[in-house]
């Protein structure tokens, strides 16, 4: 199989002969790691390839602690975010019944035969609460 490597820029190519083998190792690694064969091709040729900073099983310690962590971190944030939620909806039901009593007032002034006076900062200001 011929392999051509062609730059980002430029006109210059490289031309390969890749065997039936190589190529078959290529796609295995490519599968085994989620990664096209081009880009296995790649980091091969670059030596994009990462040695890890440490021992294997301290690295795998540190990520259970980053793990536990990380869970620790959600129990807190998932109280936070119920009562948020909560608060949420309460807004909502207030900007409904508010909605409801400006209803209310304005069809009373116009009972009255008064002019209503339109608040647009508060029809945002409910407009908020209620996509929210």
């Amino acid at each position: 199989m011929k392999l051509i490597i062609k730059p980002e820029k430029g006109l210059g190519k490289i031309e390969v002969e890749v065997n039936e083998e190589l190529w078959r190792k290529i796609e295995h690694l490519g599968e085994r790691y989620g990664a096209s064969p081009e880009r296995v091709i790649e980091i091969a040729l670059t030596g994009g390839f990462r040695k890890p900073k440490g021992r294997l099983e301290n690295l795998e310690g540190r990520v259970r602690k980053l793990e536990k962590k990380t869970w620790n971190l959600e129990k807190e944030y998932s109280s936070l975010r119920f009562k948020a939620y909560g608060l949420s909806e309460d807004n909502k039901i207030l900007a409904i019944e508010l909605s409801g009593l400006l209803a209310e007032n304005a069809g009373l002034k116009r009972f009255l035969r008064m002019k209503p006076k339109r608040n647009p900062e508060l029809r945002r200001l409910i407009s908020y609460y209620l996509q929210g």
